[in-house]
């Protein structure tokens, strides 16, 4: 038996004891009994996850699968992508994105004007994605079987031009969520090639998905900083670091409180990659007002507001159960 599973045995086996009572110790110290839950906080038991794959998603919210996702399938995805780009497919809903460092270029309809592709919920292909028998088996060990699709892009990071406005800012994706409980929400990032440091790989500080959601705002960079990439106030920058460089089709999974971000793509190719953030349908909306995401509220509101010459009746939950669609299961509540 491996180590992590014999620890896994261990601690189980220590669960199910009962509580000893506070004893007198000859030394005079005490030992105390302490309450814990009987199962693991994080994962469920789905029979899929290894007792060391459990573990370590357990002590460090984040685990690593490699290939997948077949080559056949990202090659598809690519080519929706490369057509939505020359506008050969219209998406209702789509949120096109461009680097702030060629926003104001002049537009030509390729994927070199496009840095991500964010809500493409209506578009069969590219959704496909989500709906991936072998992504959703790994996606209910932490949501349970219920599952939405809340959340989706297809990001094309682009070559540096200079000013390191390529890099994604260290950010919790719970600041963005008005749902809970944060337990019940996982990613699963895609890569579409090779991913490395020199293109700007994944960087996550194991561990912090313990912690709790922190302020979030856009950093001061001198270059400047795309739209919606809002960033930690006040994260350990000594933190141990992980970057995740990946081959084609591997996928990593992640909790929403995991403190993450990615470096400046250094090459002259794009960086591509897919991903979806997933809830138990029997999570619930709450109100963030008065929040540390009041601000992320205010500004998707106005970006509403502007593109669907709607006013003040659409809220912020609004925004969220409108993109939200059931991929397993049940609806039962978002």
């Amino acid at each position: 038996m491996s180590r992590a599973a014999e620890r896994l045995r261990l601690l189980f086996n220590h669960l199910d004891r009962p509580p000893a009572p506070i004893t007198a110790a000859e030394t005079s110290a005490q030992s105390f009994a302490y309450s814990h839950p009987h199962r693991l906080r994080y994962t469920l038991d789905t029979s899929l996850l290894t007792p060391e794959q459990r573990l370590s998603y357990e002590e460090n919210g984040f685990i690593l699968i490699k290939n997948l996702v077949s080559e056949e399938d990202i090659d598809k995805f690519r080519k929706e992508f490369e057509q939505i780009c020359r506008r050969e497919v219209k998406v209702p809903g789509l949120v096109v994105m461009r680097d702030v460092s060629i926003a104001k270029s002049e537009f030509v309809p390729d994927q070199k004007a496009v840095s991500k592709l964010q809500d493409f919920q209506e578009d069969p292909e590219l959704f496909r994605y989500c709906t991936l028998p072998q992504i959703l088996k790994y996606v209910e060990c932490f949501t349970g079987p219920n599952i939405m699709a809340m959340h989706t892009m297809l990001i094309n990071k682009p070559p540096d031009a200079g000013k390191k406005t390529s890099r994604h800012p260290m950010h919790q994706d719970l600041h963005y969520f008005p749902f809970r409980p944060a337990d019940k929400i996982v990613c699963s990032w895609t890569a579409m090639e090779r991913v490395n440091r020199q293109n700007g790989c994944l960087v996550v500080l194991p561990g912090t998905h313990t912690g709790t959601l922190q302020e979030h705002d856009y950093p001061e960079w001198e270059g400047g900083v795309n739209k919606m990439y809002h960033g930690v106030r006040g994260y350990d920058p000594q933190h141990p670091r992980v970057h995740l460089e990946m081959e084609k089709g591997d996928t990593v999974f992640f909790h929403p409180l995991l403190i993450h971000g990615s470096g400046m793509n250094q090459t002259q190719g794009f960086r591509k990659a897919i991903s979806c953030h997933y809830a138990s349908a029997d999570c619930y909306y709450i109100d963030v007002e008065g929040t540390t995401q009041e601000n992320i509220e205010n500004e998707v509101k106005d970006i509403a507001a502007r593109k669907y010459g709607m006013g003040n009746e659409v809220t912020f939950k609004d925004t969220w159960a409108f993109r939200g669609r059931l991929v397993q299961g049940e609806r039962t509540s978002l």
